[in-house]
């Protein structure tokens, strides 16, 4: 994979890490699970979750780690009761997309990986209404023609450092004025 694209996909991932964070559907009138309930990061160390706690279908997808549950550290606790929480709220499609992803991870390079990690970092880092920013900018980007996404992924990967900083500042005015960038439009024929 060359370094265009491998800083394309970086800067895709960055921009579609809120995609892969996405809210579980919700189940309509199911009781909040463990994992619902644990509270905000930040708020306090997390308590150990007792195996006994998680709901049946929790224990039988986690259940390589019943012997040691007891054993784990509480974050690594909270973190699977909620992944098996958010795996069970999912579709079979949302499923095979989830399988799909974190076996393209798994080929990554380790170094490709700690950079996609420190952007996410980065990422969570920002406030809540930068985060929305970035989300929408992206379900944008995903809405355009592929030849539209190619262009726009070649300029980013020709232009500068003070060139892309000017492209950012550039759609930055343009956002605030209210102004949405144009579509490529396709030649006109000659009459």
């Amino acid at each position: 994979m060359s370094n265009a694209t491998r800083a394309c996909i970086a800067l895709l991932l960055l921009a579609a890490a809120p995609a892969f964070a996405q809210q579980a559907p919700a189940v309509a009138q199911q009781a909040p699970t463990v994992a619902q309930q644990a509270p905000a990061a930040g708020a306090s160390p997390p308590a150990p979750l007792a195996w006994s706690s998680l709901a049946p279908e929790q224990r039988k997808l986690l259940s390589r780690y019943a012997g040691q549950w007891d054993s784990l550290p509480p974050a690594r606790q909270q973190a699977l009761a909620h992944g098996s929480d958010r795996w069970l709220g999912m579709s079979a499609e949302q499923r095979d997309k989830a399988r799909e992803r974190f076996s393209h991870w798994q080929g990554l390079p380790p170094e490709e990986r700690h950079a996609l990690r420190s952007r996410w970092q980065k990422f969570q880092e920002l406030p809540p209404n930068e985060q929305a920013r970035v989300r929408e900018n992206f379900h944008k980007f995903q809405q355009l023609p592929p030849a539209r996404r190619q262009m726009l992924r070649e300029q980013w990967h020709k232009a500068s450092p003070a060139e892309r900083q000017q492209m950012i500042e550039h759609a930055r005015e343009r956002r605030e004025k209210g102004q949405m960038p144009r579509p490529p439009q396709a030649p006109r024929p000659h009459r």
